[in-house]
C-alpha cells in the first residue's frame, strides 16, 4: 500500500511561535521577551489605543452579519484613501480594492491572483525579509529569488545589490518591496533611493507588491510612512504597459487589532485597462477560502477613520507608540555603548519595532539560556519588548555576552 497522508512528516516548528512558548514556559522572574512583533506599553502590557478603545464603545450594539466577499465598502473605502491619500481619486477604475484578513491574507491573495494571471517567472524578495513572504509565494510554485537588501557590514541598505539584482529580472517578474518600517531590520530606503528603485522598476517592466504593515507605526506620520507607495503608483503607470502594482495593507500594529485579523488588497492595473475584472476574480478566489472577512476589527478601523475626533486622538496614539519606541532605542543605544565600549548607532538610528542588533546565533542563544533574554536567532529584536524596568538588564546582558566572546577569542 502506497504512502497516506498520515505518513506525513512533522514540519519545523514557527521560530517565532516556538520562541514565545519558550519564553511562555520559562520561569525566571527576570526574562524579558523581544520576540513578537506586537506593542506594549511600559509596563510591558498590551496597549488598547485610546482611540480604538473609543470606538469599541460606540460599536456595542452592532451587528454580527456576514460582510460582504469583497468586505465593508466604507472600510474599503477609507484604507483605499488611507494608503493612497490625493492619489487614489486620479485612479478610477484602475484601482481594484478588497478586504482581507490581515496582511498575511492581503500577501497570498495577491500571489495567487498574480501566479493565476500574471503567470511571473520569478518573484524577487528582499534578503531578509519577512519570512511569510517566502513560503506565500513558494505555495503558488513561482520561483522564489532574492535581492540583498541589508549589508552587515555598513548595517545599512545594500543599494548597488538591490539595483544590480534588479536589473537582471525579466519583464511581468514580481519584486516585493516593503513600503516602511522593513522587518526584520528596521532599515528603510531615502526618497532617493525609492526613486532610483522606481525608475529600474518602471523600465523593466516589473509588477511591485508593496507590503504595507506599519503605516503611522513606523514614524507616526501616515502620510510619510506611504511615501513611496504613492510616488510608485504615480510614475509606475506613467511607463507605457507597465503590468501595475498592488499593496497589501494591515491594520495590526497601526491600530493595535493583532488578532481581529484587518486588511486589505488594493490592485492597480495599467491605465489602459479596467481593475474591475481583476477584482471579481479575487472574490471568487475569496469566496473559496474564506468566503467573508471579519466584520469587527473592520468597524473599528472605519469608526475612528471616519470619525474626525476620533481620527484625531488615532494619530496622537500613533505618536506615543512611535515615541516611546524611539525612546527606548536611544535608551539602549546608551546601555550598549556604555557596556561594551563600542557605539551602536544602528540600534537608535533603525525605525520601526524591530532592530537589526547584529548579534550571532550563538550570541542569541547564550542571552536566552544565560540571562533568559529573547530575541529571534537572526537577531532580530523586537524594541516594543523594553522599558524603563528592563532595558538597562538587555543592555547589560548583551554586554555580558560579548565580553566573553571577546576574552574567548584573546
Amino acid at each position: 500500500m502506497g504512502n497516506q497522508f498520515l505518513d506525513i512528516s512533522v514540519p519545523p516548528q514557527d521560530a517565532a511561535f516556538g520562541l514565545m512558548a519558550d519564553f511562555d514556559a520559562d520561569p525566571h522572574p527576570s526574562k524579558v521577551s523581544l520576540i513578537a512583533g506586537a506593542y506594549r506599553d511600559e509596563n510591558g502590557k498590551p496597549w488598547v489605543l485610546p482611540s480604538v478603545r473609543k470606538a469599541k464603545e460606540l460599536l456595542r450594539e452592532g451587528t454580527h452579519e456576514y460582510l460582504r466577499i469583497a468586505g465593508s465598502p466604507t472600510f474599503i473605502h477609507l484604507a483605499k484613501d488611507l494608503i493612497f491619500g490625493p492619489v487614489a481619486s486620479r485612479l478610477e477604475d484602475n484601482l481594484a480594492s478588497i478586504q482581507t484578513v490581515s496582511g498575511t491574507s492581503a500577501n497570498h491573495l495577491a500571489a495567487v491572483f498574480l501566479a493565476r494571471h500574471l503567470r511571473p517567472n520569478r518573484v524577487f524578495i528582499p534578503s531578509p525579509t519577512w519570512i511569510n513572504h517566502r513560503s506565500i509565494w513558494e505555495a503558488t510554485g513561482i520561483i522564489v529569488a532574492e535581492y540583498p537588501y541589508y549589508s552587515t557590514d555598513t548595517q545599512d541598505v545594500d543599494m548597488d545589490g538591490i539595483l544590480n539584482t534588479l536589473t537582471q529580472a525579466e519583464a511581468n517578474d514580481v519584486v516585493i518591496l516593503q513600503a516602511c518600517a522593513h522587518n526584520p531590520t528596521g532599515v528603510d530606503l531615502s526618497k532617493t533611493q525609492w526613486t532610483q528603485i522606481a525608475d529600474v522598476i518602471g523600465q523593466k517592466m516589473l509588477f511591485v507588491v508593496f507590503d504595507s504593515a506599519y503605516q503611522g507605526f513606523a514614524t507616526g506620520d501616515v502620510d510619510g510612512d506611504a511615501w513611496a507607495v504613492r510616488h510608485f503608483t504615480e510614475n509606475l503607470l506613467a511607463f507605457e504597459n507597465h503590468p501595475g502594482l498592488c499593496v497589501a495593507q494591515s491594520f495590526s500594529k497601526n491600530f493595535g487589532l493583532y488578532g481581529e485579523r484587518v486588511g486589505a488588497l488594493h490592485l492597480v492595473s495599467p491605465r489602459h485597462l479596467s481593475a474591475q475584472g481583476a477584482r471579481g476574480e479575487l472574490m471568487t478566489i475569496v469566496r473559496t477560502e474564506y468566503s467573508n472577512p471579519p466584520r469587527f476589527g473592520a468597524s473599528v478601523v472605519e469608526t475612528v477613520l471616519g470619525d474626525h475626533e476620533l481620527r484625531t486622538q488615532w494619530k496622537k496614539d500613533l505618536d506615543t507608540m512611535s515615541s516611546r519606541i524611539r525612546e527606548m532605542r536611544r535608551e539602549l543605544r546608551q546601555g550598549l555603548e556604555e557596556e561594551t565600549g563600542r557605539d551602536w548607532p544602528h540600534v537608535e538610528t533603525q525605525i520601526g519595532m524591530f532592530s537589526y542588533t547584529g548579534l550571532t546565533k550563538e550570541q542569541v542563544s547564550r542571552l536566552r539560556d544565560e540571562f533568559h533574554v529573547y530575541l529571534l536567532s537572526s537577531g532580530r529584536m523586537s524594541v516594543c519588548g523594553l522599558n524603563e524596568g528592563n532595558v538597562q538588564y538587555v543592555a547589560r546582558a548583551i554586554g555580558q555576552v560579548l565580553k566573553t566572546d571577546r576574552d574567548l577569542k584573546e
